[in-house]
Protein backbone atom coordinates (compact mmCIF):
# COMPACT_ATOMS: atom_id res chain seq x y z
CA UNK A 1 0.00 0.00 0.00
CA UNK A 2 1.08 3.58 -0.59
CA UNK A 3 2.02 5.63 2.42
CA UNK A 4 -1.09 7.62 3.34
CA UNK A 5 -0.27 9.15 6.73
CA UNK A 6 0.41 12.93 6.86
CA UNK A 7 3.95 13.77 5.86
CA UNK A 8 6.03 15.37 8.64
CA UNK A 9 6.30 19.15 8.75
CA UNK A 10 8.60 21.03 11.13
CA UNK A 11 7.07 24.48 11.60
CA UNK A 12 10.13 25.92 13.29
CA UNK A 13 12.51 24.96 10.51
CA UNK A 14 15.35 27.46 9.90
CA UNK A 15 15.33 26.95 6.13
CA UNK A 16 13.60 30.29 5.48
CA UNK A 17 15.74 32.30 7.85
CA UNK A 18 17.19 35.15 5.81
CA UNK A 19 20.00 35.90 8.25
CA UNK A 20 23.56 34.84 7.55
CA UNK A 21 24.06 31.58 9.39
CA UNK A 22 27.27 30.82 11.27
CA UNK A 23 28.92 27.45 10.72
CA UNK A 24 28.18 26.30 14.27
CA UNK A 25 24.44 26.88 13.59
CA UNK A 26 24.39 24.63 10.52
CA UNK A 27 23.06 21.10 10.63
CA UNK A 28 24.16 18.00 8.76
CA UNK A 29 22.06 18.81 5.68
CA UNK A 30 23.56 22.28 5.26
CA UNK A 31 27.12 21.14 5.92
CA UNK A 32 26.87 18.25 3.48
CA UNK A 33 25.65 20.62 0.76
CA UNK A 34 28.52 23.03 1.42
CA UNK A 35 31.06 20.23 1.53
CA UNK A 36 29.93 18.87 -1.84
CA UNK A 37 30.68 22.25 -3.39
CA UNK A 38 34.01 22.72 -1.60
CA UNK A 39 35.18 19.27 -2.75
CA UNK A 40 33.70 19.40 -6.24
CA UNK A 41 31.92 16.18 -5.34
CA UNK A 42 28.79 14.53 -6.71
CA UNK A 43 25.48 13.76 -5.04
CA UNK A 44 25.62 10.37 -6.78
CA UNK A 45 28.23 9.32 -4.21
CA UNK A 46 25.96 10.12 -1.26
CA UNK A 47 24.78 7.30 1.00
CA UNK A 48 21.47 8.95 1.93
CA UNK A 49 19.54 12.20 1.78
CA UNK A 50 19.11 14.49 4.78
CA UNK A 51 15.64 15.98 4.35
CA UNK A 52 13.93 16.52 7.69
CA UNK A 53 10.33 17.06 6.61
CA UNK A 54 8.04 17.78 3.67
CA UNK A 55 8.79 21.51 3.77
CA UNK A 56 12.49 20.69 3.28
CA UNK A 57 11.57 18.68 0.18
CA UNK A 58 9.33 21.46 -1.15
CA UNK A 59 12.12 23.99 -0.72
CA UNK A 60 14.62 21.72 -2.48
CA UNK A 61 12.28 21.08 -5.41
CA UNK A 62 11.53 24.79 -5.79
CA UNK A 63 15.27 25.53 -5.99
CA UNK A 64 15.22 23.05 -8.87
CA UNK A 65 12.26 25.09 -10.24
CA UNK A 66 9.77 22.29 -9.68
CA UNK A 67 6.58 22.71 -7.67
CA UNK A 68 4.42 19.72 -6.70
CA UNK A 69 1.40 22.05 -6.53
CA UNK A 70 1.78 22.58 -10.29
CA UNK A 71 0.11 19.66 -12.07
CA UNK A 72 2.59 19.77 -14.97
CA UNK A 73 5.57 19.68 -12.60
CA UNK A 74 4.02 16.92 -10.51
CA UNK A 75 3.48 14.91 -13.69
CA UNK A 76 7.09 15.60 -14.67
CA UNK A 77 8.36 14.30 -11.33
CA UNK A 78 6.20 11.19 -11.70
CA UNK A 79 7.69 10.66 -15.14
CA UNK A 80 11.23 10.89 -13.75
CA UNK A 81 10.29 8.42 -11.03
CA UNK A 82 8.73 6.00 -13.49
CA UNK A 83 11.77 6.04 -15.78
CA UNK A 84 14.13 5.54 -12.85
CA UNK A 85 12.19 2.58 -11.49
CA UNK A 86 11.98 1.00 -14.94
CA UNK A 87 15.73 1.47 -15.44
CA UNK A 88 16.58 -0.19 -12.12
CA UNK A 89 14.20 -3.08 -12.67
CA UNK A 90 15.25 -3.87 -16.26
CA UNK A 91 18.99 -3.12 -16.00
CA UNK A 92 19.80 -4.54 -12.55
CA UNK A 93 16.75 -6.55 -11.58
CA UNK A 94 16.03 -4.38 -8.54
CA UNK A 95 12.76 -5.01 -6.74
CA UNK A 96 11.53 -1.49 -6.11
CA UNK A 97 8.87 -1.56 -3.40
CA UNK A 98 5.46 0.01 -4.13
CA UNK A 99 5.81 2.80 -1.51
CA UNK A 100 8.84 4.01 -3.49
CA UNK A 101 7.70 3.18 -7.03
CA UNK A 102 4.12 4.44 -6.61
CA UNK A 103 3.94 6.86 -3.66
CA UNK A 104 0.71 8.68 -2.90
CA UNK A 105 2.78 11.86 -2.67
CA UNK A 106 5.90 12.15 -4.85
CA UNK A 107 7.73 13.87 -1.97
CA UNK A 108 7.65 10.63 -0.02
CA UNK A 109 10.49 9.29 -2.16
CA UNK A 110 12.82 11.96 -0.76
CA UNK A 111 11.66 11.45 2.82
CA UNK A 112 12.02 7.68 2.57
CA UNK A 113 15.54 8.17 1.15
CA UNK A 114 16.26 10.31 4.23
CA UNK A 115 14.94 7.67 6.66
CA UNK A 116 12.20 9.99 7.91
CA UNK A 117 9.36 7.66 6.88
CA UNK A 118 9.37 3.98 5.88
CA UNK A 119 13.07 3.61 6.86
CA UNK A 120 13.25 -0.02 5.71
CA UNK A 121 12.97 1.23 2.11
CA UNK A 122 15.60 3.94 2.57
CA UNK A 123 18.31 2.31 0.47
CA UNK A 124 16.19 1.65 -2.60
CA UNK A 125 14.61 5.10 -2.34
CA UNK A 126 18.09 6.63 -2.24
CA UNK A 127 19.04 4.75 -5.42
CA UNK A 128 15.83 5.80 -7.14
CA UNK A 129 16.42 9.46 -6.17
CA UNK A 130 19.90 9.34 -7.71
CA UNK A 131 18.46 8.02 -10.96
CA UNK A 132 15.79 10.74 -10.95
CA UNK A 133 18.58 13.30 -10.62
CA UNK A 134 20.28 11.92 -13.75
CA UNK A 135 17.05 11.54 -15.74
CA UNK A 136 16.12 15.15 -15.01
CA UNK A 137 19.53 16.34 -16.15
CA UNK A 138 19.51 14.29 -19.35
CA UNK A 139 16.03 15.33 -20.38
CA UNK A 140 16.64 18.99 -19.55
CA UNK A 141 19.64 18.88 -21.90
CA UNK A 142 17.54 17.25 -24.62
CA UNK A 143 14.83 19.88 -24.12
CA UNK A 144 17.38 22.63 -24.74
CA UNK A 145 18.56 20.97 -27.97
CA UNK A 146 15.03 20.46 -29.27
CA UNK A 147 13.80 24.01 -28.75
CA UNK A 148 14.93 27.22 -30.44
CA UNK A 149 16.00 28.99 -27.27
CA UNK A 150 18.91 31.40 -27.63
CA UNK A 151 21.82 31.22 -25.24
CA UNK A 152 21.58 35.00 -24.85
CA UNK A 153 18.01 34.66 -23.53
CA UNK A 154 19.11 32.04 -21.00
CA UNK A 155 21.99 34.27 -19.87
CA UNK A 156 19.58 37.14 -19.36
CA UNK A 157 17.29 35.04 -17.16
CA UNK A 158 20.28 33.75 -15.19
CA UNK A 159 21.61 37.26 -14.67
CA UNK A 160 18.25 38.54 -13.49
CA UNK A 161 18.02 35.74 -10.92
CA UNK A 162 21.60 36.03 -9.68
CA UNK A 163 21.73 39.80 -9.48
CA UNK A 164 18.27 39.85 -7.94
CA UNK A 165 19.59 37.71 -5.11
CA UNK A 166 22.69 39.94 -4.89
CA UNK A 167 20.43 42.96 -4.39
CA UNK A 168 18.43 41.14 -1.73
CA UNK A 169 21.58 40.10 0.15
CA UNK A 170 22.83 43.69 0.18
CA UNK A 171 19.48 44.92 1.48
CA UNK A 172 19.67 42.36 4.27
CA UNK A 173 23.06 43.72 5.28
CA UNK A 174 25.18 40.73 4.29
CA UNK A 175 28.97 41.33 4.61
CA UNK A 176 29.54 41.57 0.85
CA UNK A 177 32.04 44.04 -0.60
CA UNK A 178 31.37 43.10 -4.22
CA UNK A 179 28.87 40.93 -6.12
CA UNK A 180 29.48 41.29 -9.85
CA UNK A 181 29.14 39.25 -13.02
CA UNK A 182 30.25 39.12 -16.64
CA UNK A 183 30.21 36.97 -19.76
CA UNK A 184 33.59 35.68 -20.99
CA UNK A 185 34.72 37.47 -24.16
CA UNK A 186 35.01 35.50 -27.42
CA UNK A 187 38.80 36.01 -27.51
CA UNK A 188 39.07 34.51 -24.01
CA UNK A 189 37.02 31.48 -25.09
CA UNK A 190 39.35 30.91 -28.06
CA UNK A 191 42.43 31.22 -25.83
CA UNK A 192 41.02 28.76 -23.32
CA UNK A 193 40.27 26.19 -26.01
CA UNK A 194 43.79 26.52 -27.41
CA UNK A 195 45.50 26.36 -24.02
CA UNK A 196 44.47 22.83 -23.05
CA UNK A 197 44.49 19.71 -25.19
CA UNK A 198 41.44 18.21 -23.48
CA UNK A 199 39.23 21.30 -23.78
CA UNK A 200 36.30 21.39 -26.19
CA UNK A 201 33.67 24.12 -26.52
CA UNK A 202 31.07 22.10 -24.58
CA UNK A 203 33.48 21.92 -21.62
CA UNK A 204 33.90 25.65 -21.11
CA UNK A 205 32.10 26.08 -17.81
CA UNK A 206 32.81 29.75 -17.12
CA UNK A 207 31.12 31.59 -19.98
CA UNK A 208 28.91 33.30 -17.39
CA UNK A 209 30.75 34.19 -14.18
CA UNK A 210 29.97 35.88 -10.88
CA UNK A 211 32.41 37.10 -8.26
CA UNK A 212 31.54 37.61 -4.61
CA UNK A 213 33.94 39.31 -2.21
CA UNK A 214 33.19 39.09 1.50
CA UNK A 215 34.58 41.27 4.26
CA UNK A 216 36.35 38.38 6.03
CA UNK A 217 37.45 34.86 5.18
CA UNK A 218 35.34 33.33 7.97
CA UNK A 219 32.18 34.56 6.20
CA UNK A 220 32.78 32.56 3.00
CA UNK A 221 31.06 29.38 4.21
CA UNK A 222 28.06 31.28 5.54
CA UNK A 223 27.56 33.12 2.25
CA UNK A 224 27.98 29.88 0.30
CA UNK A 225 25.42 28.09 2.47
CA UNK A 226 22.99 30.97 2.00
CA UNK A 227 23.30 30.70 -1.78
CA UNK A 228 22.44 26.98 -1.64
CA UNK A 229 19.19 27.93 0.10
CA UNK A 230 18.21 30.84 -2.12
CA UNK A 231 19.82 30.65 -5.55
CA UNK A 232 21.17 27.35 -6.83
CA UNK A 233 20.47 23.72 -5.91
CA UNK A 234 23.55 22.04 -4.45
CA UNK A 235 22.72 18.78 -6.24
CA UNK A 236 23.64 20.35 -9.58
CA UNK A 237 27.11 21.51 -8.64
CA UNK A 238 29.30 20.28 -11.52
CA UNK A 239 31.60 17.52 -10.15
CA UNK A 240 35.34 18.00 -10.59
CA UNK A 241 35.07 21.71 -11.43
CA UNK A 242 35.80 23.15 -7.99
CA UNK A 243 39.15 24.89 -7.43
CA UNK A 244 39.41 25.63 -3.73
CA UNK A 245 42.53 27.09 -2.19
CA UNK A 246 40.70 29.25 0.32
CA UNK A 247 38.39 27.31 2.66
CA UNK A 248 38.98 23.85 4.11
CA UNK A 249 36.00 21.85 5.34
CA UNK A 250 38.07 20.07 7.99
CA UNK A 251 38.93 23.43 9.60
CA UNK A 252 35.31 24.56 9.53
CA UNK A 253 33.76 21.49 11.09
CA UNK A 254 36.43 21.43 13.80
CA UNK A 255 34.75 24.52 15.28
CA UNK A 256 31.27 22.99 15.39
CA UNK A 257 29.84 22.18 18.86
CA UNK A 258 28.46 18.86 17.50
CA UNK A 259 31.65 17.97 15.65
CA UNK A 260 31.94 14.32 16.73
CA UNK A 261 28.33 13.51 15.87
CA UNK A 262 28.54 15.27 12.51
CA UNK A 263 31.82 13.62 11.53
CA UNK A 264 30.32 10.24 12.31
CA UNK A 265 27.33 10.88 10.02
CA UNK A 266 29.16 12.42 7.05
CA UNK A 267 28.49 10.85 3.64
CA UNK A 268 32.21 10.55 2.94
CA UNK A 269 34.87 10.11 5.68
CA UNK A 270 36.59 13.28 6.82
CA UNK A 271 39.92 11.73 5.76
CA UNK A 272 38.89 12.35 2.14
CA UNK A 273 39.74 16.01 2.74
CA UNK A 274 43.43 15.03 2.65
CA UNK A 275 43.15 14.67 -1.13
CA UNK A 276 44.10 17.85 -2.95
CA UNK A 277 42.58 18.29 -6.40
CA UNK A 278 44.97 19.55 -9.09
CA UNK A 279 44.80 23.29 -9.64
CA UNK A 280 44.77 25.25 -12.88
CA UNK A 281 48.28 25.11 -14.36
CA UNK A 282 48.27 28.85 -15.10
CA UNK A 283 47.28 29.94 -11.59
CA UNK A 284 49.95 31.55 -9.43
CA UNK A 285 51.13 29.63 -6.36
CA UNK A 286 49.90 32.30 -3.97
CA UNK A 287 46.45 32.66 -5.54
CA UNK A 288 43.63 31.92 -3.10
CA UNK A 289 39.94 31.64 -3.99
CA UNK A 290 36.96 29.30 -4.13
CA UNK A 291 35.75 28.69 -7.69
CA UNK A 292 32.96 26.28 -8.54
CA UNK A 293 30.44 25.69 -11.32
CA UNK A 294 26.73 24.98 -11.05
CA UNK A 295 24.16 23.87 -13.60
CA UNK A 296 21.61 26.53 -12.80
CA UNK A 297 18.03 25.49 -13.65
CA UNK A 298 16.07 27.88 -15.87
CA UNK A 299 12.31 27.78 -16.59
CA UNK A 300 11.62 28.29 -20.28
CA UNK A 301 7.82 28.61 -20.24
CA UNK A 302 8.03 32.18 -21.61
CA UNK A 303 10.34 31.15 -24.47
CA UNK A 304 8.36 28.19 -25.76
CA UNK A 305 6.46 28.38 -29.05
CA UNK A 306 3.03 26.78 -29.60
CA UNK A 307 4.65 23.83 -31.34
CA UNK A 308 6.85 23.11 -28.30
CA UNK A 309 4.00 22.00 -26.04
CA UNK A 310 4.35 18.33 -26.93
CA UNK A 311 8.09 18.48 -26.28
CA UNK A 312 7.45 20.17 -22.93
CA UNK A 313 4.95 17.49 -21.96
CA UNK A 314 7.60 14.88 -22.67
CA UNK A 315 10.69 16.62 -21.28
CA UNK A 316 9.41 19.30 -18.90
CA UNK A 317 10.00 23.04 -18.86
CA UNK A 318 13.36 23.31 -17.15
CA UNK A 319 16.77 23.52 -18.82
CA UNK A 320 20.22 24.16 -17.35
CA UNK A 321 22.73 26.95 -17.83
CA UNK A 322 26.34 26.59 -16.67
CA UNK A 323 27.42 29.35 -14.30
CA UNK A 324 30.74 29.81 -12.50
CA UNK A 325 30.92 31.43 -9.07
CA UNK A 326 34.02 32.74 -7.33
CA UNK A 327 34.01 33.50 -3.61
CA UNK A 328 36.92 35.29 -1.98
CA UNK A 329 37.46 37.59 0.99
CA UNK A 330 38.77 41.13 0.44
CA UNK A 331 42.24 40.40 1.89
CA UNK A 332 42.75 37.48 -0.49
CA UNK A 333 41.24 39.48 -3.36
CA UNK A 334 43.84 42.23 -2.90
CA UNK A 335 46.67 39.68 -2.70
CA UNK A 336 45.38 37.95 -5.84
CA UNK A 337 45.94 41.14 -7.85
CA UNK A 338 49.63 41.38 -6.99
CA UNK A 339 52.72 39.76 -8.52
CA UNK A 340 52.60 36.13 -9.61
CA UNK A 341 48.95 35.76 -8.54
CA UNK A 342 47.58 38.62 -10.64
CA UNK A 343 45.23 38.18 -13.56
CA UNK A 344 47.79 39.76 -15.89
CA UNK A 345 50.39 37.17 -14.85
CA UNK A 346 47.81 34.40 -15.34
CA UNK A 347 47.01 35.61 -18.86
CA UNK A 348 50.70 35.89 -19.77
CA UNK A 349 51.30 32.27 -18.76
CA UNK A 350 48.19 31.12 -20.60
CA UNK A 351 48.93 33.11 -23.78
CA UNK A 352 52.54 31.93 -23.68
CA UNK A 353 51.43 28.31 -23.85
CA UNK A 354 48.92 29.05 -26.63
CA UNK A 355 51.59 30.80 -28.66
CA UNK A 356 53.97 27.85 -28.24
CA UNK A 357 51.28 25.43 -29.42
CA UNK A 358 50.34 27.57 -32.41
CA UNK A 359 53.93 28.35 -33.40
CA UNK A 360 55.50 24.91 -33.48
CA UNK A 361 57.83 24.82 -36.46
CA UNK A 362 57.56 28.58 -36.86
CA UNK A 363 59.45 31.59 -35.50
CA UNK A 364 57.85 32.87 -32.31
CA UNK A 365 57.64 36.69 -32.07
CA UNK A 366 60.27 38.02 -29.70
CA UNK A 367 58.36 41.15 -28.78
CA UNK A 368 56.16 41.18 -25.72
CA UNK A 369 52.95 41.68 -27.76
CA UNK A 370 51.80 38.09 -28.13
CA UNK A 371 48.90 39.17 -30.31
CA UNK A 372 51.10 39.44 -33.45
CA UNK A 373 50.90 36.66 -35.99
CA UNK A 374 53.90 34.27 -36.03
CA UNK A 375 56.27 34.82 -38.94
CA UNK A 376 56.92 32.09 -41.45
CA UNK A 377 60.16 30.20 -41.04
Amino acid sequence: QCYEEPLPVVLHSIRDNAALRAVDAMGLQELEAVRTILRGGSVIDWKRLNFRDVADVDHFLKLNLLDVANTQDERRLRGMLSQSVEYLRTTFGYRVAAPVAQPADIREVFLIASGVVRPKFRRIARIVAKCMHVVHHLEARELLFRTAIREADLCQVVDQRVMGEAKRMRELGFPIIEFSGNVKARSSLITKLLAKRESVAAQIFDRVRYRIITERADQIISVLEHLTRTLFPWNYTVPGQTHNSLVQFRDQIAKHPNRDELVRDLQIPLEAEDYKAPQNEFTGKGYRALNFVVDLPVRIDDFMRPGDEQIAEELGRVVFSLVEFQLVDQTAARANEAGDSSHDAYKRRQLGKVLRRLSRGLVVPKKKGAGKAPQKG
